[in-house]
């Protein structure tokens, strides 16, 4: 009998390029800014508190102790 192997934790699901902390729920990203950059993108925090960018993987997580506006 084989017992199952333990669930793996809870993670985010691949490694940013770029980790960056905000305190708002909704940020924006234009990559590397300039020829290198993308376009303007809004992004919304999943309720885990991040959020990837879909152009340049650039990572968005919620700064620990963030009090976003309109939530208490």
């Amino acid at each position: 009998m084989t017992t199952p192997a333990p669930a793996a934790p809870k993670t985010m699901p691949h490694d940013a390029p770029e980790t960056v902390e905000v305190e708002e729920l909704r940020v924006s990203c234009e990559g590397s800014g300039g020829a290198l950059g993308h376009p303007r993108v809004y992004l919304n925090l999943t309720k885990e508190g991040w959020v990837d960018c879909p152009y340049c993987d650039r990572r968005f997580v919620l700064k620990e102790g963030a009090k976003p506006s309109g939530h208490h």
